[in-house]
């Protein structure tokens, strides 16, 4: 099946912004690009054109090292965002340790198979050269940075985006769909209380030629995945189809609404997802693989519409910005869109109200963990103010930005506001602060909807002390 492959960018911190995986075709870089560059990537966007490139030095990747523009679709005005880094003083471009060597001692360390290695520059006053390794666990893609002189490991970070949290079909979930909070998983049993909760929805998208859930938009690759010459994909929760269908009916139905929305070129492809091999209450999206994996403790994750959208909204802003949020904030705003992805997903579909909210978000999956009612895994409508209320963990801290969110959806309507957010993240930096953001979005409700649609913006991060 074809696959739209993407380079994989690099996070400031751990990682670099490397070149395109073999297959992506070839733009012309535009004649004001600087030397030195390679492009990565390009993405359409309802203002424009968005194109991405790594930095080089002497033909090696430079760590962090990043260069973008972006071209308004109505002027032909090209701005840019030039994340290069100062490289001098480099002793020497032949590294001391072989690559299968530092391969094999990360591999050995962290358990798992090494993907591959590129030799990278490391910028600065006395920058040096690095091994990057990535290698593939069980619960997700380590990339390590090596010193390639002497082989210290130099950093080290899990690229997998996590959640705590769960997920035929309910929709959303058990919980909202019959009003009742004392539900609980009972070990993957399909009980009486829950029957009703079923519903029967139209798989679209399937390819022609597969028996399996494949299709445009969502790709099941779980360990014994289900199969129908007839595709029809009936099961209870105690099968093990049940969730392989939940994640290609949510996965589909979040690229459908994106669609709706004029966004053709933003994740629009096969999304990998699994609902097998992790057996933690908790799911991630893995940047290195482009997958999604639910995990199974607990309320299975991908019983829950909500988890599958959060993790989908980290999927989205991956493919719209190589290596987004590495850095504490901006991983705090992948975290809180993910939160606002899924309260927006549910808004089409779901009842608002006071057993269980729409702010609540995963309220069938929290019952495996938290005694309150209404169980939530976070909400979107919290009171947390920048830069007081920020604690140093992403999901925590998240809960700012999706709050302010959560105001720009109450003020300008669910489909001006999605517009809005996710046309911004195509003009937002891997590293971004969540005041940068706040100014880029409010600067896209402008363009899109004039003055008095960004003051809207505007007032909903002042609220949260954000601008």
């Amino acid at each position: 099946m074809h696959r739209r492959t993407r380079g994989c960018l690099a996070a400031l911190a751990t990682g670099a912004l490397l070149a395109a995986a073999a297959g992506t075709p070839a733009h012309a870089a535009p004649a004001a690009v600087p030397d030195g560059l390679r492009q990565v990537q390009v993405r359409q966007s309802l203002l424009g054109t968005h194109t991405w490139y790594q930095q080089l030095y002497h033909g090696l990747p430079v760590l962090g090292g990043y260069y973008v523009t972006h071209t308004d679709a109505a002027t032909g005005e090209v701005t840019v965002q030039d994340g290069r880094l100062d490289v001098r003083g480099l002793a020497s471009e032949t590294p001391g340790v072989a690559a299968d060597h530092a391969r094999a001692s990360v591999a050995g360390r962290v358990g798992g198979q090494a993907a591959r290695s590129e030799l990278v520059v490391l910028p600065g006053a006395s920058a040096k050269l690095a091994w990057v390794v990535v290698t593939r666990t069980g619960h997700g893609t380590v990339r390590t940075v090596l010193d390639a002189g002497s082989g210290a490991t130099l950093a080290e970070k899990n690229l997998a985006h996590r959640a705590t949290g769960t997920g035929t079909v309910f929709d959303p979930n058990p919980v909202v769909a019959l009003q009742n909070e004392s539900l609980t998983d009972r070990k993957d049993a399909d009980y009486p209380a829950l029957r009703a909760a079923y519903k029967t929805v139209t798989l679209t998208h399937l390819d022609a030629g597969a028996t399996t859930l494949q299709g445009d938009f969502a790709d099941n690759v779980s360990a014994n995945p289900v199969h129908s010459a007839r595709r029809a994909f009936d099961y209870n929760r105690s099968q093990r189809g049940f969730e392989q269908v939940m994640g290609y009916y949510n996965i589909t139905s979040a690229q459908q609404y994106l669609h709706t929305l004029g966004f053709n070129d933003v994740n629009n492809e096969p999304q990998d997802y699994s609902t097998t091999g992790l057996t933690d209450d908790n799911s991630f999206y893995d940047p290195d693989t482009d997958q999604i994996t639910f995990g199974t403790g607990g309320v299975d994750d991908a019983e829950d519409n909500e988890v599958i959208w959060h993790e989908y909204g980290h999927a989205i802003q991956d493919d719209q910005v190589p290596g987004f949020g590495e850095e504490l904030e901006a991983g705090s705003i992948g975290e809180g869109f993910g939160d606002y992805w899924a309260f927006t997903m549910s808004q089409a579909s779901s009842p608002d109200t006071a057993r269980t909210p729409l702010a609540c978000i995963a309220d069938w999956d929290a019952t495996a963990y938290t005694d309150d009612e209404p169980h939530c895994l976070r909400r979107v409508d919290g009171a947390k103010m920048y830069p007081g209320d920020l604690e140093g963990e992403v999901h925590a801290d998240g809960e700012i930005w999706s709050r302010a969110l959560f105001d720009v959806n109450g003020a300008l309507g669910r489909t001006a506001a999605n517009k809005v957010i996710i046309e911004a993240q195509f003009g937002f930096a891997p590293d971004t602060t969540m005041p940068a953001a706040a100014r880029e979005t409010v600067k896209t409700a402008k363009a899109l909807y004039g003055q008095a649609a960004a003051n809207k913006v505007r007032a909903a991060f002042q609220a949260r002390g954000i601008l």
